[in-house]
């Protein structure tokens, strides 16, 4: 045991050795400090304000200065992204601005912007009016003079493109006297305008139903689309004439046009005013147009001299506010002007992180250096497991679970071997093993560019976990050669089969009649396995006892696991009365049943082990006849189910009655060390001792000890026969290729028709791609994740830590804007 004390220490084996740090901070050099321990990224500050809200707290003006600036920020981000402009990610050198400078730069840019535009949603109002006014002008003419050939329809037709600017002067008031309205005349009378087209024949039905059919309506489709100011989509409009009779009903009509959203514009009758006012209308769009191309070049300038420094603004204002919401983490000394912090960081962190308070002291000018000392804490400290690319996608794994107890062995160094290679088990098939290797291989040539991208929620969990796709698919290959599978397909790869045909029909058939005439094949299935008789009962024989192997031995070594917790933590109560017992009980059963399977592959003998643990426990005195095994097999099993009886109350009654004694002794102990003591200490232990008193409760520790052995005792079963999914999924995925193969792409092939065997391939490769490529591998990834979760962790694993959180600027991501 000395010699195991003295290993060197595994890497993720323990979580790092954390310790508990105050610190004392001038005010004046409060900032910088917190910065440097931000860019370090190695001290998790413990909220010493949990009580106040976030309102009371020191530093909330500037919390709120800071989220205003990442207002503005978003603000300015979303107006680049609708212009359709792009925001550089590398601004050149230039020195970061101070906060208030800052500040002002984005009220200034954000006033700017907004009259922007405000001024060109009003001239796009405006312009959007006077091209519906157009356009009604194009279309109800048509309404409103009556046809006389095809002479008067070519007087009425309209130049748009081609009009006199020395009538404009003459004219320019003749719009603004239509706008105004027409002059009340009897008869029929009508109104015009332009409506979205969606609404159209709503709007038809409810003019009918207004008047009571005394309306005649007629409609025309506008020529051009118009672009909504608000959404900036292209919207298509109609035109409508109504005519009417009657000032009810304009008034009806005019309410109903508000109602719908339809713009009414007034039409006159004459074709020469209606040119005149056309012309005036178009002059007018032509110079909104030119306006609103300026206002648009001088908007895209300004957001361009923004996006060319709106990363780096981000990432100050981003990091401005996360320094003040820590300091609002510490507690504020007005008499002595300074700021105490209280926080977890690892030991060997502890040189760097006085370095960087060294030099924001130094930074700062401050006369007083900030003081870090370590404390004594009650509470346990975080964990924290320092990882890589490779191994930080197996700690996921573990830590979806639970995360680790602070210094509790860490499964994550099993879990990059046993994982991937219980998964290959269930998916053992070297060429489905190269398709996953391909996909492995891409995933981690464009790691750099992948991991700068923002990928969707499935491509994201794919690329974190390349690595673990890399070893599933090299397990997988290894699995699949010993299996001798190749999309269901069996290869001579190590040499020739160890079997020949006894007779010509043999190799017709292939259902009997195979002889052994030279020695096993030397890795792996023979594949002359593939389609005799025998192959499924060998194939199941096969891997249902090599399920057994491998789950009794990862049960062990989470039980051993749990020796190694226990003498960490100085433990000796649970060796004595959990691990023992545990490792007596589990091998005494399930143990034995290993060793008959090896026993039984090594001599070829033809027992029943079925029949053997079945009577093992019916009748353990019964002579065992043919089924025996090796000499002294009965003695040996009785003796063995004498252990797993003796162990079962080993674990149950002896700890909770030695913590009862253990508990009392002690604090009988303390109490009586007292009567040495002063009066005042005298109370203090009294109440000390009957507080540790009223906590330790024997009902409770003795039936939480109940319920872990009969757990253990069930479990022992239940998980043995849990890993027979081993032997199911390999089964399962072993018969659907073979199916995909034999009745898909065999079949198709058997025809001299190119399109079938054209569509035969491309049935078996989409049955190859997603049903047993994705579905397959996600299946038995999803059982490999519960074999370790369950039936491996459950063994020495507590997962009720809580992670390491370090404040740290890499951290920190756009949403916590």
């Amino acid at each position: 045991m000395e010699y195991i004390d003295n290993l060197p220490a595994m890497d993720l084996m323990r979580s790092e050795k954390m310790t508990f740090v105050q610190l004392i901070i001038p005010v004046e050099s409060a900032h910088r400090a917190i910065s440097y321990l931000g860019e370090l990224g190695l001290l998790q500050f413990r909220d010493l304000n949990a009580d106040k809200s976030p309102f009371q707290r020191t530093f909330v003006n500037q919390v709120k200065r800071c989220a205003e600036m990442s207002r503005k920020l978003r603000f300015f981000k979303d107006q680049i992204i609708k212009a359709g402009l792009i925001i550089s990610g590398h601004p050149a050198m230039q020195p970061n601005p101070e906060l208030e400078e800052l500040e002002t730069q984005l009220a200034e840019h954000e006033h700017e912007l907004i009259e922007m535009n405000s001024n060109s949603e009003k001239l796009r109002h405006t312009y959007n009016e006077l091209l519906e006014f157009k356009m009604v002008l194009q279309k109800a003419g048509g309404f409103l003079v009556p046809s006389k050939g095809s002479v008067a329809a070519e007087e009425r037709e309209l130049d748009e493109n081609v009009y006199s600017n020395d009538d404009y002067a003459e004219t320019a008031s003749l719009l603004e006297q239509e706008m105004r309205g027409m002059p009340d005349k009897s008869g029929v009378r009508f109104i015009s305008g332009i409506i979205s087209k969606s609404r159209i024949l709503r709007f038809e039905r409810m003019l009918f139903r207004a008047t009571r059919g005394n309306m005649l309506f007629n409609q025309a489709a506008a020529d051009e689309h118009i672009k909504d100011p608000t959404s900036s989509e292209m919207v298509e409009k109609m035109v409508f004439v109504v005519f009417f009779s009657g000032e009810q009903a304009r008034m009806k009509i005019l309410k109903i046009c508000e109602a719908f959203g339809a713009n009414c514009y007034p039409v006159p009758e004459e074709i020469s005013r209606q040119r005149q006012i056309t012309r005036e209308v178009l002059s007018r769009l032509s110079e909104l147009e030119a306006t609103l191309d300026a206002g648009i070049r001088h908007r895209n300038k300004a957001l361009t001299d923004i996006a060319f420094h709106l990363t780096k603004w981000m990432n100050m204002v981003r990091r401005e506010k996360a320094v003040y919401d820590t300091l609002n983490m510490l507690n504020f000394d007005v008499t002595k002007k300074c700021l105490v912090g209280e926080g977890w960081c690892p030991i060997f962190a502890k040189v760097q992180i006085q370095e960087a308070l060294q030099r924001a002291t130094f930074d700062s000018n401050s006369q007083v250096g900030i003081i870090f000392h370590p404390l004594d804490a009650v509470e346990s400290p975080p964990t924290y497991f320092r990882t890589n690319h490779f191994t930080n996608a197996f700690q996921e794994i573990v830590d979806a679970y639970g995360v680790a107890r602070y210094q509790e062995a860490n499964p994550a160094v099993f879990t990059v071997i046993t994982f991937p290679f219980l998964f290959a088990v269930m998916f053992g098939d070297w060429g489905h093993g190269i398709c996953l290797l391909l996909l492995a291989l891409f995933l981690i040539a464009r790691e750099s560019r992948l991991a700068s991208q923002k990928l969707g929620s499935f491509m994201e969990m794919l690329f974190g976990g390349r690595y673990v796709v890399l070893l599933m698919s090299l397990f997988s290959i290894y699995c699949g050669l010993i299996y001798n599978e190749f999309f269901s397909v069996p290869f001579h790869i190590f040499g020739g089969s160890a079997y020949k045909c006894r007779d010509a029909t043999c190799s017709d058939s292939q259902t009997a009649g195979l002889v052994k005439f030279r020695d096993p094949y030397p890795f792996g299935v023979d594949p002359s396995w593939r389609g005799s008789r025998s192959e499924l009962p060998f194939l199941n024989s096969l891997k249902m006892k090599m399920s057994i192997l491998l789950g009794i031995a990862q049960m062990n070594l989470g039980i051993i696991l749990s020796y190694f917790n226990a003498r960490f933590f100085g433990s000796s109560l649970d060796i004595r009365y959990q691990f023992v017992p545990q490792m007596i009980f589990l091998n005494s059963l399930f143990g034995y049943l290993s060793l008959l399977i090896i026993i039984k592959w090594c001599t070829g003998s033809q027992a029943d082990l079925y029949h053997v643990m079945i009577y093992m426990f019916l009748s353990p005195m019964e002579d065992l006849g043919e089924n025996q095994l090796f000499w002294g097999q009965r003695p040996f099993q009785i003796l063995l189910l004498l252990l797993a009886v003796i162990a079962v109350p080993w674990m149950l009654f002896p700890k909770p009655f030695i913590l009862k004694k253990l508990h009392i002794e002690r604090f009988q102990g303390r109490t009586y060390g007292v009567l040495r003591s002063s009066e005042i200490d005298v109370g203090a232990e009294l109440d000390s001792a009957r507080q540790h008193d009223e906590e330790f409760n024997f009902s409770e520790i003795f039936i939480h000890q109940l319920i872990h052995s009969i757990e253990f005792v069930l479990g022992a079963v239940s998980n043995t026969a849990s890993y027979l999914r081993l032997w199911a999924l390999s089964l399962a995925h072993s018969e659907l290729s073979t199916v995909f193969y034999e009745k898909v792409l065999l079949l198709a092939w058997g025809y001299d028709n190119l399109a079938i065997r054209l569509v035969g391939l491309a049935v078996f490769a989409f049955a190859t791609a997603f049903i047993l490529l994705m579905m397959e591998t996600l299946s038995a990834f999803l059982h490999a994740l519960r074999l370790h979760w369950v039936e491996f962790q459950s063994k020495f694993y507590h997962g009720d830590g809580y992670k390491f959180r370090p404040f740290s600027f890499a951290a920190l991501t756009d949403d916590g804007d």
